[in-house]
């Protein structure tokens, strides 16, 4: 009996935390849920319930339901702002990525001086200014003067004016964003090889296999978070796309060219919303461009599962 009660007496007793050490934790993360429910999850709640009006800042306010979107379905508009959107996010991303990877796997196996200084400059096109990243690419792909159409000369084919055309409007644009974000990208890639283990390659080598298969069949799989990250990040960015094909073309303003060749859905929101003072409508399509984003989002996460289950 007087074990047992020794043995009661020894266990630690439980200490009773005070109400400031238990609110401690929920202090710490409620700024940034704050933050989020103000500037984040407020203004898409707002977004939704502004589409099923008929609302005008300076005006009365109307209720019409679904009509906005019933509008948005029949609009032409809106369906040539989404095929551009994906037209420019295709061109632009796809190659984007490839180029990114394939810097990254130089940069990290070749033998360079100055290695750190060829990084860190791939940082570059991401701080610079996009008005004036605007203003060099205007110039290369300028009709009159531009440097493409200067080379066509030199081989006797006809200047592109590629702001005329869907197309070409695209390619201009892309060839911005491309310019811009490679580097961030490229810097993602470098990061994960930096991080898969030399042994990994000795021991491929060693088991005979060359570069090529070493890359598809280790770096590739290793670097599969990374790229998954990139992606679904390019993704949402580039289906919202809005300051490039807003400076591309500056005389033609928000309809991105005369015949609304290089017009996105964001810009196409932005026309309606504050060049029209149209609320509802422009809300009606911000909700759109936002499941879009989400279904998009949604299909990579099936192929990222799909894509782990595999292996």
């Amino acid at each position: 009996m007087r074990g047992n009660r020794q043995q009661k007496s020894q266990r630690p007793t439980k200490v009773k935390s005070s109400l400031p050490e238990r609110i401690a934790p929920y202090a710490y993360v409620a700024p940034f849920f704050i933050i989020f429910g103000i500037f984040g999850l407020f203004p898409l709640v707002f977004t939704f319930y502004v589409a099923l009006f008929d609302w005008n800042p300076i005006g009365a306010h109307t209720f019409i339901g679904l009509a906005n979107f019933e509008r948005l379905v029949q609009d032409s508009r809106f369906w040539n702002a989404l095929v551009n959107t994906f037209g420019i996010f295709i061109i632009s991303t796809v190659p984007q990525l490839i180029l990114a990877l394939g810097l990254a796997q130089l940069l990290n196996h070749a033998r360079l001086r100055w290695a750190n200084f060829f990084r860190m400059s791939m940082m570059l096109p991401y701080i610079t200014s996009v008005a004036a990243t605007a203003l060099v690419f205007g110039q290369i792909f300028d009709y009159n003067f531009g440097l493409i159409n200067w080379v066509l000369g030199l081989v006797n084919i006809d200047p592109i004016n590629f702001l005329a055309s869907r197309v070409g409007s695209w390619f201009e644009i892309s060839a911005m964003v491309m310019w811009r974000w490679f580097g961030y990208n490229t810097l993602l890639y470098l990061a994960g090889l930096q991080a898969i283990p030399r042994e990994m390659y000795e021991a491929a080598s060693v088991d005979g296999a060359n570069g090529w298969q070493q890359f598809w069949r280790l770096t590739i799989p290793s670097l599969r978070p990374v790229i998954i990250f990139t992606v679904v990040m390019s993704t949402i960015g580039g289906l919202q796309i809005f300051t490039e094909p807003l400076l591309v073309s500056p005389e033609s303003g928000l309809t991105c060219g005369a015949g609304r060749q290089c017009q996105t859905l964001a810009l196409f929101l932005y026309e309606q919303g504050f060049g029209q003072f149209d609320f509802g409508y422009g809300s009606a399509i911000g909700v759109a461009l936002f499941v879009i984003v989400v279904v998009a989002a949604l299909i990579n996460f099936f192929l990222t599962t799909r894509t782990r289950g595999a292996n």
